[in-house]
């Protein structure tokens, strides 16, 4: 063999190697408080189906799963997709809180369990090709909600107070009366030992509590932020260990992109189960999809996922006219209270 073969035969080698270390594949990854498990609408839990065929994601995180009447939700969810050619794998556990998965799970765990119906995380772990993702599915604690104090509201009975709470001091102090951030340690701590496996790590989750990137210098004035800048405990906890909120990450302007998923504008529930705080504006982005990040994943796209409007003053709005959100519209009734959020991402192999 000459050397002319010899070197080509090299360099066609070399490009090979190079092409198969360099393989990608698309991930979407969905957020979905489903209200519930969609009993809050008629029909929900069908429109629910019809939503999860049509996002088509490939790993899917739930909130307010409750297993209603003995039925196992997650296990009937995959029996009633099965029975519309769609397969997923996904695990029953005692959680409100799920995860279905178009890979196979390897393993799950509950990381923080539910304590008086105040909040609970999953760990789901599934395998794509040779890689494994620990995927951890979150709905933090409802109570002490303090996002409501500045709208002059009680955060635990959403009762109006005589006036509007503006000290961050109280309001952080109420925030961590909540468990939501021993939730977020009890998912660091886990985590860690993912990582050390080699593990990708995603989180999903309703947090009720807002992220410290929504309440900056630049909000302060706006949305009945009362000229607050205030360091939410979770989502600081989050990037203080590494982790990135993907949807600030795709939309960094939280003024033009606040990415609101609660309260949704549903047309067909009655507006007193939607607004909460009817004289405020009390819309946020407390939906979020999380991840660590590393060179073998890259966020490609992120989207609000649901109706345009929400409950603004007690009142429905068609489009929020202070967003330049871009949606992924229903099919047709939204079966939830909350918007979805969905994370494209793309992983290297």
């Amino acid at each position: 063999m000459n050397s002319k073969i010899k070197l080509f035969l090299c360099v066609s080698l070399f490009f090979m190697c190079i092409s198969c270390s360099s393989e990608k594949q698309e991930l979407k990854v969905l957020q979905f408080n489903i209200w519930q498990e969609g009993t809050m609408i008629p029909k929900g839990f069908d429109l629910l189906i019809d939503e999860l065929i049509s996002l088509d994601a490939e790993i899917v995180t739930f909130s307010e799963i409750r297993n209603y009447n003995d039925r196992r939700f997650i296990p009937y969810l995959l029996d009633e997709l099965a029975k519309k050619g769609i397969t997923y794998y996904g695990q029953d556990s005692d959680t409100d809180v799920g995860v279905i998965s178009k890979y196979p799970i390897v393993r799950q765990a509950t990381i923080y369990p539910l304590r008086n119906d105040r909040g609970s995380v999953l760990k789901t772990v599934v395998k794509l090709k040779d890689r494994e993702i620990a995927v951890y599915s979150a709905h933090l604690d409802w109570l002490n909600c303090s996002l409501y104090l500045p709208r002059g509201y009680d955060g635990s009975t959403w009762k109006k107070l005589e006036q509007a709470v503006v000290d961050i001091d109280l309001i952080l102090a109420d925030n961590r009366s909540s468990f939501r951030d021993d939730a977020v340690e009890a998912i660091l701590e886990d985590a860690k030992k993912e990582q050390l496996l080699g593990s990708l790590i995603l989180i999903g989750g309703d947090f009720n509590e807002p992220s410290h990137l929504d309440w900056q210098a630049d909000t302060k004035d706006i949305r009945d932020h009362q000229g607050l800048i205030i360091n939410w405990d979770c989502s600081i906890i989050l990037y203080e260990n590494g982790f990135e909120d993907a949807f600030r990450v795709q939309y960094p302007d939280a003024v033009d992109y606040p990415g609101f998923t609660f309260p949704a504008n549903n047309t067909e529930a009655d507006i007193k189960k939607l607004a909460w705080s009817p004289e405020a504006d009390d819309r946020e982005r407390i939906d979020f999809i999380y991840y660590y990040p590393q060179k073998e994943i890259q966020l490609k796209d992120m989207k609000v996922v649901g109706p345009e409007g929400s409950i603004l003053y007690g009142k429905r709005t068609i489009k929020d006219a202070d967003s330049k959100d871009e949606f992924i519209l229903p099919l047709s009734i939204w079966p939830t209270d909350h918007k979805a959020v969905m994370a494209t991402f793309e992983l290297s192999f």
